[in-house]
């Protein structure tokens, strides 16, 4: 099988999930989907205490190496057993997900670019670039909503690590990109592009 894998950056609310909810709700069973939070490093050595003061949005808190083994496992035709990380505890679960490989891999995260090891692995780079008053609102909504965080955690953090970790690491990285979009999912113009590339090359699978 002739894998291509597809990256999906930018910045936390910028329309990065919903135009990898586009791309797998048009192609179904022919795309597999990884989320780079699944990759946040174990630490089942901390308390609760110190894993909410872990800075989550800085290139160490992922397990860079697992991912890349991951993703070569993935590209020559091999399953793998994704982590399963839970927001609550703010740590990885001991379950996991069998990723079948696919003619499509999309892998989405904040800081997939960043890494040397992971950029050369990708076979397409989309770098979704949305405006950060838009995406601080759409990030207190979801971590309020669908992940029970109090508004004044979900600020703080934002001033703290958030905002900080995307001007020294997440802007920077679309330099790399391929592709840079504006407004992910929403952007019609660019989501034709995306799906008639990724189209063609299911096809020549045939």
């Amino acid at each position: 099988m002739d894998t291509i894998m597809i990256g999906i950056a930018g910045g936390t609310g910028s329309g990065k999930s919903t135009l990898t909810k586009h791309i797998k709700n048009r192609f179904g069973d022919a795309v597999s989907v990884i989320n780079h939070d699944s990759y946040y490093k174990d630490q089942s050595d901390l308390t609760f205490e110190q894993r909410v003061r872990t800075n989550y949005d800085h290139p160490n808190a992922f397990d860079t190496e697992l991912l890349v083994r991951h993703l070569k496992e993935l590209k020559a035709g091999r399953p793998i057993l994704c982590p399963v990380y839970s927001y609550v505890e703010h740590n990885r679960t001991s379950e996991t997900v069998e990723i079948r490989p696919t003619s499509v891999v999309v892998l989405e995260g904040l800081l997939i670019f960043q890494e040397p090891e992971i950029r050369n692995l990708l076979d397409i780079k989309i770098y979704v670039d949305t405006d950060a008053d838009v995406r601080i609102l759409r990030r207190i909504i979801r971590d309020v909503k669908e992940r029970g965080r109090s508004l004044e955690s979900v600020v703080e953090q934002y001033l703290t690590t958030v905002k900080p970790m995307h001007e020294q690491f997440i802007e920077p990285s679309k330099r790399y990109a391929d592709l840079i979009i504006l407004e992910g999912g929403h952007n019609q113009v660019a989501l034709d592009m995306i799906m008639q590339r990724i189209e063609n090359h299911i096809a020549r699978q045939g």
